[in-house]
């Protein structure tokens, strides 16, 4: 056991107590719930209508929800055991000096990613709302991004109790709303046909309902990823082992079917009656299956949904912040929530948060090999070994190889894209950090509590 120092985040860390901690039904299920009764997942349904039928959207979407709980359950078990959040847990992974990195700051930074997913979601549903045409890029945009992004970045640093008491309740909306348009739009799906033309290369080597079934299963997997290594910051509030497996089965892989599944009927069913809806980008096909419905209900879901884009805003800020902190402690939690907001709302109010397929391929190629190096760093030992002294450069190095196969198709020259970007870079960071420990490029542990 070595002596070294611990950095600060380690130093102050304090595990969540028994008496702290509540029934699965109380903390992780419904945070989990709300977090796929949120707009992106459910636009982010679009891209798996694009390779393929209905039908294989729905396998993908299946797998991608079993998939999903695996991508939470090992850091849900280590917060639960250790009762300590990611960034601690993750220091047995990544090192005492590492874990600052990975996952710390990395979560941080797509914190404000998803600040701007959210913004960006805010405004083009308020401007549907109002029945504007205002686009990204428009002087009206900006100004709603500017006074929403900030708005809720504020909240996310000093309102956090009142967005956690909001998010208990208002997610229910959104799905009553998904509900309805999924069934409003039923009528279309028999017209339904796939928008994108698959190259005779592709289709001869992987069939239609695979590739419909892989962009499905990575739709799912790269919303979910950073999510899914919160777990151990979700999970950490559980009692029990059976708390953590009824909390990811009932808060993650039930709500991502049911609210995928309708959402696939909205889109589905709107591309059946006006084909042009699959030919627009990120957002857009949702938002306008949803005007699809037609009306006066289409003017309310619009509303509802702006109002859905709330509790995530604030809490993407918050997040941000908690990260940043970690590594900056001097610098004021205001700040650096502010800071996030105003980097979200510029990729917002510019359109770069309206590429979605781009966002959540970033995404599960960073938190897969993370999530897949834990797995293996938990299976390995059957236990969490603790914080581990510098860099764990067995961690380190699955992380790089995993999220050089995650973004293979993004990659000049040599890049192609096969659909399972966030499950084949868990599965080589899984496998990676293995054969480096066995290597001996662990490092050897620190005592936790030693300098306390």
């Amino acid at each position: 056991m070595n002596n070294e120092l611990l950095p600060g985040y380690l130093k102050s860390a304090r595990p969540n107590p028994p008496e702290n901690r509540a029934p699965w039904y109380k903390n992780t299920a419904p945070s989990y719930a709300g977090i796929f009764l949120s707009v992106p997942f459910m636009a982010g349904m679009a891209a798996a209508l694009h390779y393929g039928s209905l039908w294989a959207a729905v396998v993908g979407l299946f797998l991608g929800a079993l998939f999903c709980f695996v991508l939470y359950y090992v850091p849900a078990i280590l917060g639960f055991t250790t009762g300590m959040p990611l960034y601690v847990v993750g220091s047995s992974t990544f090192g005492t000096h590492g874990g600052i990195l990975m996952p710390g700051l990395l979560m941080g930074v797509l914190q404000i990613g998803w600040h701007a997913v959210f913004t960006f979601s805010a405004a083009s549903f308020f401007m549907n709302a109002i029945g504007s045409n205002a686009a990204a890029g428009s002087a009206s945009f900006w100004l709603v991004c500017i006074i929403w992004g900030m708005a809720f970045a504020f909240v996310g640093a000093v309102g956090i109790n009142w967005l956690g008491w909001l998010s208990s309740w208002l997610p229910v909306f959104p799905l009553l709303i998904i509900i309805i348009a999924g069934f409003s739009n039923i009528g279309g799906i028999s017209n339904f046909n796939s928008s994108i033309s698959i190259p005779h290369t592709t289709s001869a080597v992987i069939p239609l309902m695979g590739l419909g079934a892989f962009a499905a299963l990575q739709a799912a997997a790269g919303f979910f990823a950073t999510a899914g290594a919160a777990g151990a910051d979700f999970a950490m509030n559980n009692r029990s082992k059976k708390d953590v497996v009824l909390g990811g089965l009932f808060g993650i892989s039930l709500p991502a079917l049911v609210v995928g599944v309708f959402a696939l009927l909205t889109i589905a069913g709107a591309i059946g009656k006006n084909p042009q809806i699959a030919t627009m980008p990120g957002f857009e096909p949702f938002i306008a299956s949803i005007g699809q419905v037609g009306g006066v209900v289409s003017k309310v879901m619009f509303w509802v949904f702006v109002i859905a884009c709330i509790c995530p805003t604030g809490f993407c800020a918050f997040l941000a912040a908690n990260s940043f902190s970690t590594i900056f402690p001097k610098l004021p939690r205001m700040g650096l929530a502010l800071g996030a907001g105003v980097i979200g709302i510029i990729l917002a109010a510019t359109g770069v948060a309206n590429n979605l397929v781009g966002f959540f391929l970033v995404i599960g190629a960073s938190f897969g090999p993370i999530i897949g190096a834990m797995t293996a760093d938990y299976l390995r030992n059957g236990k969490w070994s603790g914080p581990r002294k510098g860099i764990n450069l067995a961690g380190y190095i699955a992380w790089v190889l995993g999220f050089l196969v995650g973004i293979l198709g993004k990659l000049p020259v040599i890049g192609f894209s096969y659909g399972l970007a966030t499950l084949m870079s868990f599965i080589v960071g899984f496998a990676v950090y293995l054969i480096a420990a066995d290597l001996g490029l662990e490092p050897e542990t620190v005592d936790l509590n030693r300098n306390k």
